[in-house]
């Protein structure tokens, strides 16, 4: 095992691809795809469901090989992992509060005959606004993630959690 405050090259780039993955999961389908299948128009809306399918894929895979990494053969590239699941995990909240948000619009429609406009909204202001204001957060802490295994460094808050250091004051 390698120091882990100079890792080696092939580490570096094990290290950052869980932070590629979450970032192109949170870019390229999060935001590029839900907006050129919205800009289709009505007719591709039911292509809208790739969305959410391609997301779990890939957060099924952060959370695998975050759970089979082995801290002995690289710690570096270990906590790598973990901090992608750390921003997996939450990013898996707020798309279940979406899909909360929905269940819960179309039970209203359904059922207690809440109009359509009132459920948009409700689905819009609760569900997809934080969304997206989660996506935007992620794509900026996850980029730093990032930086930090591309320099072959860790942040602060990732070393006193894995590594046990105290914060020198």
């Amino acid at each position: 095992m390698n120091d882990i405050s100079n890792p080696l090259e092939h580490e570096i780039k094990a290290a950052k691809l869980p932070h590629d993955i979450f970032i192109s999961n949170l870019i390229m389908n999060h935001i590029l795809l839900f907006t050129g299948i919205a800009a289709f128009g009505p007719s591709y809306i039911k292509f809208m469901v790739l969305i959410p399918i391609f997301s779990l894929m890939a957060l099924a895979y952060t959370f695998y090989r975050a759970s089979t990494v082995k801290r002995e053969d690289s710690e570096f590239v270990y906590i790598h992992w973990q901090i992608a699941r750390r921003w997996s995990k939450l990013f898996l909240g707020v798309l279940t509060l979406l899909a909360s948000v929905a269940f819960f619009g179309w039970l209203a429609n359904q059922y207690l005959g809440l109009m359509k406009e009132a459920v948009y909204g409700m689905i819009g202001g609760f569900g997809i606004l934080p969304t997206l204001l989660a996506v935007l957060v992620l794509i900026v802490i996850e980029s730093d993630s990032l930086h930090h295994a591309r320099v072959g460094t860790l942040p602060k808050w990732a070393r006193r959690q894995f590594l046990n250091e105290e914060e020198e004051t």
